[in-house]
């Protein structure tokens, strides 16, 4: 077992902040911090991604349509959907789970 400090908590670092707090083979798990009118730039991903937002509110666009993201919301994102979160109103912070671990399909 392990605790993982700090999952899902906002790093205020005036700037879009990711940081892994746990990886094993099967799965990696961290916080993706958005700052208020922050530009999320990513590319889709090689894995599959569930989101859980723990604060701030967004929304999610992707091909298939917009989510609106706000404190207990949880959306699974496919590898290789493109996603990207705009119109980031308030701080975001999610807890993200990669399966398997982020970049081990690359």
């Amino acid at each position: 077992m392990e605790v993982v400090a700090g999952a899902g908590e906002f790093a205020d670092v005036g700037e879009v902040h990711w940081v892994e707090q746990l990886r094993v083979p099967d799965l990696s798990v961290g916080t993706y911090s958005i700052p208020s009118g922050g530009v999320d730039d990513q590319s889709p991903h090689t894995e599959d991604e569930i989101y859980v937002c723990t604060r701030g509110r967004a929304t999610l666009r992707t091909p298939s349509g917009d989510a609106a993201i706000a404190p207990g919301v949880v959306v699974y994102v496919p590898a290789g959907e493109e996603h990207r979160f705009v119109d980031v109103t308030e701080d975001l912070s999610l807890f993200v789970l990669f399966a398997p671990a982020e970049g081990s399909r690359a």
